[in-house]
């Protein structure tokens, strides 16, 4: 696990993907706590990333620090940019897609809602189109919302699958899913200082590509 940060509040790491976001065998708080030599260290998580996705992650080392992020996270002022690669390309170079998400639980999907109902939630997030080629896009996202696979799925719904895709596309791309958290913004825990933090993704295919 890499550590990009780490002071008596926070830990910004590297998640990679595969791994689980969460405080269970072989989650990302278990491995920031190997990484920080300390089985016992009171790590927690305040956001999530799918287990395919990796990049960058926030976690919080208090319970203090976990309930203001946690309060950033709500009130939209804790910022969270994603670079994709997605099959075909966005009608506009600049956008916002809206949409209404369901989740379902027993296929641990989530679908996009022709009306508003139990269990229906917004989705919102903007883009901007940083490349073209052989057939795909090279996508930088900034989410309002942060539901459940929300990404994956508004570009699959309009028929823009992440290149990777394996859940919401019917493709057979030979790669990790294109979805990678490459910024984090948020005032610290105890400072209340605005602090950034920046990751490329991988020099791999598709990235590579652009």
């Amino acid at each position: 696990m890499e550590i990009l940060y780490c002071d008596d509040d926070i830990v910004v790491c590297v998640k990679p993907q595969r791994v689980l976001s969460t405080d269970e065998p072989g989650g990302v708080p278990e491995l920031v706590r190997a990484a920080l030599g300390d089985p016992k260290a009171d790590v927690r998580t305040v956001h999530r990333l799918d287990r395919v996705v990796g990049g960058l992650m926030v976690l919080a080392r208090s319970a203090v620090a976990a309930s203001e992020l946690s309060r950033q996270i709500r009130e939209n002022t804790f910022e969270k940019e994603y670079t994709a690669v997605v099959h075909g390309t966005p009608e506009y170079d600049v956008g916002k897609l809206y949409d209404l998400l369901i989740r379902d639980k027993a296929r641990k999907m989530t679908m996009v809602a022709s009306c508003e109902g139990k269990g229906v939630q917004p989705a919102v997030l903007n883009y901007r189109v940083l490349g073209k080629k052989k057939g795909m896009s090279l996508v930088r996202i900034r989410l309002e919302t942060g539901r459940t696979h929300q990404i994956r799925v508004q570009f699959a719904s309009r028929g823009m699958p992440l290149v990777g895709e394996r859940k919401y596309s019917t493709r057979e791309d030979d790669c990790e899913i294109a979805l990678w958290s490459c910024r984090l913004a948020f005032d610290h825990p105890k400072t209340g200082k605005r602090v950034e933090f920046t990751l490329d993704p991988p020099a791999a295919y598709p990235w590579d590509c652009f």
